[in-house]
């Protein structure tokens, strides 16, 4: 489809509300999911890290106490 000016192709045919309605709640949910996993990662891996350091303080004080 071909359009003859810039303000056909934002209007798209008479459509335009419900084309970019859906581009707009597209991209709003793929940000919302990149933005959530990141959060999820970096909580995940703090997590992780966390643990490791009680493993080793775990592990530090069977050996002190040996």
């Amino acid at each position: 489809m071909q359009f003859d000016s810039f303000a056909d192709f934002f209007n798209m045919g008479g459509y335009a509300f419900y084309v970019w309605l859906a581009y707009g709640v597209t991209f709003f949910s793929l940000g919302t999911l990149v933005i959530s996993s990141l959060r999820q990662k970096r909580k995940v891996l703090t997590e992780i890290a966390k643990k490791i350091q009680r493993e080793d303080r775990l592990k530090a004080n069977r050996s002190n106490q040996q």
